[in-house]
Order: C-alpha cells, then sequence, then structure tokens
C-alpha cells in the first residue's frame, strides 16, 4: 500500500500495548511525525517515549487522527480524549465500566468528540494505522459526513533543516506528559536553572489541578513541575512572547 505524505501535519494517535503482561492497555498522544513517534514509545523513555509507556512495549500505533489547522488544536483534542470526564464539552459521557475494555471505551469517547463542537467543525482524517484494530465508529455514532475515514501508512514530509536542528526536535519531550514538544506550543519554567520544557496546555492543565474551581481555562499561578519555583501564569506567557520586563 502507498504511503502518503503530508507535510503540516498535527496528529493524535491511540496506541495498544501487545505485552502479554500489560496487554490492552491504551495511551493517547500528539505527534507532528507518527513513525518517529512510535519508535520512541518503543525505545523507552530515555529515547524521548512518555514515561507511561516506557518498559511496557511493544506497542503499536493502531489509529491516528489527522487535518488540525495547528498544533495548539490538536494538543486540546488530545487532553480532551485523554480526560473526558474533566472536559466540560464531554461530562455528559458515562464513566468506563470494570467490564468494559479500555480500548472499547477510547472508541467511544472518540466518536462522540468527532460530533461534538468545536471538533465536528474540522476537517479531521480518522486514520486507521493497523487494520487489526479496526473498529467501526458508527456503532457508537456516526462521524460527521464531511470528515474521512481511511486507512494506510502516514509520512511526515520532511522540511529542510539543519541536522542540529533535527537532533533538537528529537530530544525535546513534555516533562508533563511525555509526548514530544514542538517549538510553537512549548513553554519553559522562569528558573535560570530549570530546564522544564512543557506543552502549554499541559502546564496549565497542571496548574489548574490546584484551583478552587473548574470553570476556569487559565490559571493563575502554580508550581513548576520539576524545580517547585511559584509561578505566575501571566510572566510565563509574557516570556513566551519574548517580553523582556516580566515584573510590570
Amino acid at each position: 500500500m502507498a504511503c502518503e505524505e503530508i507535510e503540516e501535519f498535527f496528529g493524535v494517535y491511540l496506541l495498544y500495548c501487545t505485552n502479554p503482561k500489560f496487554k490492552g492497555r491504551t495511551y493517547i498522544g500528539f505527534t507532528v511525525d507518527p513513525n518517529r513517534r512510535i519508535k520512541q514509545h518503543n525505545t523507552g523513555a530515555h529515547a524521548g517515549g512518555a514515561k507511561r509507556t516506557s518498559n511496557r512495549g511493544p506497542w503499536e500505533m493502531v489509529l491516528i487522527i489527522h487535518g488540525f489547522p495547528n498544533n495548539i488544536s490538536a494538543l486540546r483534542f488530545e487532553w480532551a480524549w485523554q480526560n473526558p470526564h474533566r472536559s466540560r464539552r464531554l461530562r455528559h459521557l458515562k464513566k468506563k465500566t470494570n467490564r468494559e475494555r479500555c480500548y472499547d471505551f477510547r472508541l467511544k469517547v472518540l466518536a462522540e468528540m468527532l460530533s461534538t463542537c468545536p471538533w465536528n467543525r474540522l476537517p479531521l482524517t480518522i486514520r486507521w494505522l493497523n487494520l487489526d484494530f479496526e473498529r467501526s465508529l458508527q456503532v457508537y455514532r456516526p462521524p460527521p459526513l464531511h470528515m474521512c475515514i481511511t486507512n494506510g501508512p502516514i509520512v511526515r514530509k520532511q522540511l529542510k533543516t539543519s541536522s542540529s536542528e533535527e537532533d533538537l526536535f528529537s530530544l525535546l519531550s513534555c516533562d508533563v506528559c511525555g509526548d514530544e514538544v514542538e517549538k510553537e506550543s512549548q513553554i519553559t519554567c522562569l528558573h535560570p536553572d530549570c530546564d522544564l520544557n512543557a506543552h502549554i496546555v499541559c502546564l496549565a492543565s497542571k496548574f489548574l489541578e490546584h484551583e478552587a474551581s473548574d470553570e476556569h481555562m487559565l490559571p493563575v499561578e502554580g508550581c513548576c513541575p520539576k524545580c517547585s519555583t511559584v509561578l505566575l501564569w501571566g510572566h510565563l506567557v509574557r516570556k513566551k512572547l519574548g517580553c523582556q520586563d516580566l515584573g510590570s
């Protein structure tokens, strides 16, 4: 089967564990390069894989959703798929029962998300990468007609970058979720000796865990998960935007 090549690629994928000891476990993540990402997961955290998948492989990347307009949109989709009962758009979903397989529950949540605003308006593609795991989402809720359901391998079209840039991107992973971090979605600590790398969405969610109310989308402050420095969210954003004066 021919491999489709896409240049501007932002994908949210579903992993399935085939290790007999952990068989049936799943993992949801974000990537701009599916083939590199599955290699990282199966190599381990030291190679950029997520902590939750390290030493539990082999993992199969069975499904990927792509067609997001940018990485922030894909990261928000990833977070909601990982945390359906914390997402205000999916709180109506019943929680997973003890008899329900984790894989089936993940697909049920996905089917609901694809038909829920704002995701139901995106030109998304549902791509099965391993047909042995293919299921009909119609069983749960049919995806919108404008969304394409297909199968087959996919490759991110490589842009011309220097070897040093490639090495840099391969080393960056989120210290909150463990997935790779592209420069556009990266946020760092204000402490000069801290090497925190995190997705903006992940760090905001981490800070919001300690908020008294769950209705806020943006935090006021929080502790760096790496060095424990108390950080004001506004100062982090100002640094991200390149502002020098963080005290004003």
